[in-house]
């Protein structure tokens, strides 16, 4: 007995010694990592089947479609590109598609060789499967569950011209039977609701047999609805699936753009379909120059009565029939041909003083290239040279009504926002443009708004000068007779019959103002959830409890009862019947629960005829994914935490009791180190606010023992406090788990923010959040680092100016001097930055011409001289958030008073790194820096010697190799 006891007290230890002697995750590990691909999960109209794409974060996947009522489980190879599965709406077959091999995929990339597609059919109760070849795209037919459209790609030496036909084979696979039916160069189909009918256009050399077609799925009929040497696009069903719009396009050498005719039909049967075909173009009340936008999506009003469709500006070539808008080649300059050269490459015929590029054309010489910026322009300059294309093709909303043969332009150039309001009785029309020029300064927005009544064409001023900012649009009821919208901290209904005005929250004893907004915008509101489905009540939320209100503000319902007092909020509705247009009462409907106090989260049913919210469960994880099966009683939803990455889980309970995991996410994690857990802090900024803290124990924590801590911040950050990190090669370089894994400590405190003070706040709750958080015994106080990325990088390389608490900074992309800062672009957008500034993050206002000591005091490089902090910086040279030389600024004032400072510049890359080598190469030297910074292991060359550029070439080789290598 004593030996048994003896072995077992060994075992345990030994166990106890294995489990604190997992290795680290390193960044080869992180290639490999098996995780499931979230955005690919789907569910079974009846919801005995789920599917999911998983496999490495490098490599070759797997599609697992597995039983939600047991074990059984199919898996399938599924190439490089992650995608998801579809379901027949009997739930006996499953589609995907199969992409090549992350091997031949980058042997093609190297060539330029194209790749195809595969499409694997699979009957999930005998598993028998077919495969399809060079696939582009495939459909199940709806709501029938015989059919499945599969159209091919094209030839591979098929022109690539964009006049070119587009159609390809579309085969009509029946799945009982396993008989094909090929129809020949289709360009577009579209099955109907009831999946009885396809519409499908024909797009053929020589436009031959050009057309519209139905074919009924029944009888295998074919009518032919239209024919004509032209090209047909855009089929849009309705709702009901018994009508369906769409465009039919024609060249015509006098226009720059095709000639669009919109194609309407109804009362489907055969050749006796009714067409409605609308043309507009010479008609009385046409708007002159102008024509169908063939850039549209037409559709039918609920009625069948009307027709919307866009229209655009129709250009008619010059005399001589060419196109004027056809730019002309502008030649290379010799700068341009020199800043193109790779290093090493040689440059003797440039260097002797050789054109890069022959002359130009005597008329290219005469033209002038260049911009004209004026200061009364609404848009910069830069905004409409990155949003031409949209400008150029933007669609002006109309309407065409059959009985009298009526069109009405619902948008214009003043107009262009109008949202057509369901049942197409009205639509509500925005037009900012006496507004847009200071909307684009201070980012301030104001509209104003009108309401259409569809069936006379006339637009009404509901209100004028309307605030948008932190608001957006009114919302519309399902019956189109009413809308609602927040205005100065409440929120108001208005009867779109009338004109009657109600105040929705006036009765209500709570605020309807975000309380932890802190942007500059005035009374920014909380969520709403919409509707009713009847039209008679709307959803609205303040900061923690959920109201229902009549639609004329008489009547208040709590459905959750004083939930401030607990700390609790309803988080989010949860839409799980995707044919409700709004929450339908009359059904279950869940809510997501969250607790602002202790961060945990959970799931609130609203039985159905009830008026109280029942919260299921509340516990430390985050709940997500959230859905049920169309046709069946099945629930799914994932659950996470700091330690479990995301599981999903099923229940036949409309409780959600007794829930089963169906995953098996991210297998590999058990064989290494992994975080310990995760505390929450409580402190109080220098500022008197009481804010939190959330502190990620590292791997294998011994309490009583103090480690190295990265402080990562950006702005209020505890409320992740539950969800999990995958370990990933992310744009920003930071991970969690891969630090903590390796034996950090990570802070990532919560921030609140003064007008004006954006800068001098950071520093008010992250240094006393690291105080804190060196007070538990956890953090090494002369051990800790700071990192954040774009706003994180700002605050980074401020706090390094105003603090010497941390032994190492890492800032990515970061603003550093907020006067220069404020009147660069955006060049994303080509927007400015001043509106960022005065009215979203930056909380600066106004300019610095007004405000020079707010915009200094809170600039890193007015500060420079007291950084004493080493500074790892990255800046990409293409960054079109923060301006590439807000980056060489900082890195030329600190290397000028020879601080230690390395920047690294990842040429062509944006903001945040995209090509996987880049993202790869940072992630690891950050974590080589902190290493040396915090854990004292031996600097890398790169940041103590740096590299001569002659020698960056084989630097970058040793580092390839020395990464195969381990």
């Amino acid at each position: 007995m004593k030996r048994t006891t003896l072995s077992l007290l060994f075992l345990l230890f030994s166990g106890s010694i294995f489990a604190q002697q997992k290795p680290a995750l390193t960044w080869k590990e992180v290639s490999k990592w098996n995780s499931i691909r979230s955005y690919t999960y789907a569910l079974s109209p009846n919801g005995q089947w789920m599917s999911w794409a998983k496999g490495p974060t490098e490599g070759d996947l797997q599609m697992e479609i597995r039983k939600t009522s047991d074990t059984t489980s199919l898996v399938y190879p599924i190439g490089a590109t992650a995608s998801s599965a579809s379901f027949s709406k009997d739930s006996k077959y499953a589609a995907f598609k199969v992409s090549v091999k992350d091997a031949e995929a980058k042997a093609a990339l190297k060539t330029m060789k194209p790749v195809y597609d595969q499409l694997l059919v699979v009957a999930l109760a005998g598993k028998d499967k077919v495969t399809f070849e060079k696939v582009k795209n495939f459909s199940f037919s709806k709501d029938s569950p015989d059919w499945l459209a599969i159209q091919f790609s094209p030839a591979e030496n098929a022109s690539k011209d964009k006049d070119a036909p587009k159609g390809t084979d579309l085969l009509l696979y029946q799945l009982q039977t396993k008989k094909s039916f090929n129809l020949g160069n289709v360009s577009e189909y579209a099955f109907n609701k009831a999946g009885n009918l396809l519409a499908y256009t024909i797009d053929a050399n020589g436009q031959n047999g050009n057309g519209v077609f139905i074919r009924d799925m029944k009888t295998g009929v074919i009518t032919a609805l239209e024919n004509d040497k032209a090209v047909y696009k855009n089929i849009r069903w309705n709702e009901e699936g018994n009508a369906f719009a769409v465009l039919k396009t024609v060249k015509d050498d006098k226009y720059k753009t095709e000639l669009v005719t919109v194609l309407g039909f109804n009362k489907i049967n055969g050749d006796l379909t009714a067409k409605t075909a609308y043309t507009g173009a010479g008609l009385k009340d046409f708007p002159k120059n102008m024509g169908i936008s063939p850039n549209t999506n037409p559709y039918w009003s609920d009625d069948q009565g009307s027709l919307f469709f866009g229209i655009s500006l129709l250009e008619k070539k010059d005399s001589k029939g060419a196109d004027s808008t056809k730019k002309d080649k502008t030649p290379v300059s010799k700068a341009d041909s020199l800043a193109k050269v790779k290093p090493g490459a040689k440059t003797d015929t440039l260097a002797k003083g050789k054109p890069a590029a022959k002359a130009p054309a005597k008329n290219e010489a005469e033209k002038p290239d260049m911009i004209i910026w004026n200061w009364q322009d609404k848009r910069l300059q830069s905004a409409q040279q990155v949003q031409e294309s949209r400008d150029k093709n933007y669609s002006y909303l109309s309407v065409y009504r059959l009985a009298d043969q009526k069109f009405s332009q619902l948008a214009d150039s003043n107009m262009k926002a109008v949202d057509v309001a369901q049942k197409q009785l009205y639509a509500i029309g925005y037009d900012n443009s006496a507004y847009e020029l200071m909307a684009n300064l201070d980012g301030q927005s104001y509209t104003d708004v009108y309401l259409i009544d569809l069936k006379t064409g006339k637009k009404k001023l509901l209100m004028q000068k309307y605030y948008q900012a932190g608001r957006g649009y009114l919302s519309t009821s399902p019956n189109g007779k009413w809308a609602f919208y927040n205005q100065d901290g409440a929120f108001y209904s208005i009867n779109l019959e009338n004109g009657e005005k109600y105040n929705l929250t006036s009765k209500i004893k709570s605020s309807f103002v975000d309380e932890l907004d802190d942007h500059n915008v005035s009374k920014p509101s909380t969520p709403a959830f919409g509707w009713s489905e009847d039209s008679k009540y709307i959803l609205i939320r303040d900061n923690y409890d959920l109201w229902k209100i009549s639609a004329d503000g008489k009547s208040v319902t709590a459905l959750s009862s004083d939930w401030k007092k607990k700390g609790l909020q309803v988080s989010r509705r949860f839409n799980i019947y995707p044919d409700d247009k709004a929450t339908d009462f009359g059904k279950n409907q869940y809510y997501g629960v969250f607790s602002s106090i202790d961060k945990k989260s959970g799931i609130a049913i609203l039985e159905a005829g009830k008026n109280s919210l029942k919260t299921l469960f509340l516990d430390d994880n985050y709940y997500d994914g959230f859905g049920k099966a169309t046709d069946g009683n099945v629930f799914v939803y994932s659950r996470q935490n700091n330690e479990k990455s995301p599981e999903m889980f099923v229940s036949s309970a409309t409780t959600l009791s007794s829930p089963k995991q169906i995953t098996k996410n991210t297998p590999d994690q058990d064989k290494y180190a992994w975080s310990s857990g995760v505390k929450l802090i409580s402190y109080v900024s220098t500022n008197g606010d009481t804010l939190q803290a959330a502190l990620y124990l590292p791997a294998n924590y011994v309490q009583g023992k103090s480690y190295p801590t990265i402080t990562y911040i950006y702005e209020r950050l505890t409320d992740g406090l539950n969800t999990y990190a995958m370990p990933a090669f992310p744009g920003g370089g930071f991970n969690k788990s891969m630090y903590t894994s390796n034996g950090y400590a990570v802070l990532m405190p919560d921030i609140k923010y003064k007008l004006n003070d954006p800068g001098m706040s950071a520093v008010a709750c992250v240094v006393p959040a690291v105080k804190a958080a060196i007070a538990t015994g956890i953090v090494d106080e002369k051990r800790v680092a700071i990192h954040g990325h774009s706003w994180g990088g700002y605050q980074t390389s401020f706090l390094i100016t105003q603090t010497n608490i941390f032994k190492a900074a890492a800032a990515g992309a970061p603003l550093t001097n907020m006067i220069s800062m404020y009147s660069l672009i955006y060049w994303n957008s080509g927007g400015t930055n001043q509106a960022i500034f005065e009215a979203s993050q930056g909380r600066l206002t106004p300019g610095y011409w007004d405000n020079w000591e707010a915009f200094t005091r809170n600039s890193p490089i007015y500060h420079i001289k007291k950084v004493q902090t080493p500074l790892l910086l990255l800046h990409n040279d293409k960054d079109g958030a923060v301006d590439y030389t807000q980056g060489i600024e900082y890195y030329n004032g600190l290397r000028r008073l020879n601080k230690p400072v390395v920047m690294i510049t990842y040429r062509g890359e944006n903001h945040g790194i995209a090509k996987l080598p880049n993202r790869k190469d940072y992630a690891v030297r950050m974590m080589e820096y902190f290493d040396y910074m915090l854990k004292d292991k031996a600097a890398p060359e790169w940041w103590s010697k740096g590299v001569n550029r002659l020698d960056m070439e084989k630097h970058l080789e040793n580092r390839a190799f020395e990464a195969a290598e381990n």
